[in-house]
């Protein structure tokens, strides 16, 4: 079984401990199936970007530890993945027993997608199961290479991972939302592209509010705003500028009345020096409906949240979504004088009536820090390989799952 147990690490009293097990208790009730089938189980896992190198710190053996003590599931670790050492604990494992193998990419021949490497792995098993959804982007030996020699089926988390954002895209009780935030808008621009057609309203916050701001004429100062690595500068806000083209003439009415854009940037910012200031007199609200006119002391200014007036529009049209898909927080929430953004959306999210999906690390994770990550209806940690299956792009390794039609 292909499962993700790329979970974050912490150091306690001098030894690694898992400090996020969410992605450990996703592949529970497949790992429970199995066994009460009596079938041995061996569990395969990348852990963190050794590149083909042995990294001690990225070992899986704490994962295991964690699994035992915490999860109360028993595992045995290999410090192993394809070679003599895991044929022989293969060869006695017991039925219903559980094996973890070491962090695939200590191999190079796992993201190289090696036949070789893939065909070892195969030989451990007689029947190949996908839990890796937040993997299914990257075309590896493990994700890919492993379903040419062994028959091949979806988990039961992944199963629901795809039904959830399958569902998003072609049945969605609406209105649906989408919120989009972060500071990246490279890894979002075919999602967004693919979901503004889809939804009937789309909230832009973070840094990727910069590329519309900055689309529409906005001075943004000294804002963060994301160049294409092999296009050069501007490219991103090209791409905010031709979303706002195409999607211009369509409207949503607010109190059944009052018409506004279908894709919505703030009209506010909090703005600062820089993103670790701690002086509360140093933040100025920049209204950018009346406030442009050019300051010396602005020109050394960056946006990091949005402002009041924008928390309280996108609370008020998320309080009447049928359904609600939110990744990327809405300003640099790890800094409490920028939080007021991010925690104000996500507590307007989860007060709705609305279907709720979370996605994203960096999402989830503000929304655990406010509390509120239990009350989403579904939380999803696969960030890239959602928002490319929401961009419509295919998945290497969800293809070999697919039932031919």
């Amino acid at each position: 079984m292909r499962v993700d147990f790329n979970v974050p690490l912490e150091k306690k009293s001098g030894t690694i401990a898992v400090r996020d097990d969410r992605r450990l208790r996703a592949v529970l009730p497949s790992l429970e199936l199995l066994q009460q089938a009596k079938a041995k189980i061996i569990l395969i896992s990348h852990l963190g970007r050794p590149n083909g190198r042995v990294v001690p710190e990225l070992s899986l053996a704490p994962v295991a530890q964690y699994l035992n003590e915490k999860l109360h599931r028993p595992v045995t670790f290999v410090a192993d993945c394809a070679g003599p050492l895991t044929q022989a604990a293969v060869r006695e494992q017991a039925p219903g027993s559980i094996l973890l193998l070491e962090n695939l990419r200590f191999y190079p021949e796992e993201t190289a997608d090696s036949a070789q490497f893939a065909k070892k792995l195969a030989q451990l098993a007689d029947v190949y199961v996908n839990e890796a959804f937040s993997n299914a982007h990257r075309a590896h030996a493990s994700m890919v290479g492993v379903t040419k020699f062994l028959p091949s089926l979806a988990g039961l988390a992944l199963a629901e991972e795809v039904a959830t954002l399958t569902n998003l895209i072609h049945k969605p009780k609406r209105p649906f939302v989408v919120v989009l935030g972060g500071a990246k808008i490279s890894d979002k621009v075919a999602a967004l592209t693919n979901l503004a057609r889809i939804a009937d309203l789309v909230l832009i916050g973070g840094a990727i509010a910069n590329n519309f701001l900055s689309a529409e004429g906005f001075e943004i100062y000294r804002s963060l705003v994301e160049e294409a690595s092999n296009k050069g500068a501007g490219d991103y806000v090209a791409v905010a500028r031709q979303l706002i083209v195409e999607h211009k003439t369509e409207k949503i009415l607010k109190d059944t009345y009052i018409p506004l854009p279908k894709l919505l940037y703030p009209i506010d910012v909090i703005a600062a020096p820089n993103l670790d200031t701690t002086d509360v007199s140093k933040l100025k609200t920049i209204d950018l409906s009346h406030d442009m006119a050019d300051h010396p002391e602005k020109s050394k200014l960056q946006y990091f949240d949005i402002g009041p007036k924008t928390r309280q529009l996108y609370s008020e049209l998320l309080a009447g979504a049928g359904t609600i898909f939110w990744n990327g927080p809405m300003g640099v929430w790890e800094n409490p004088l920028f939080a007021a953004g991010t925690k104000t959306v996500a507590q307007a999210i989860v007060a709705s009536h609305a279907t709720t999906v979370l996605g994203g690390g960096d999402t989830i994770a503000a929304a655990h820090h406010f509390h509120v990550e239990h009350k989403f209806t579904s939380v999803s940690a696969a960030g890239g390989a959602a928002l490319k299956f929401l961009g419509g792009e295919p998945l290497p390794g969800l293809q070999p799952l697919l039932i031919p039609t």
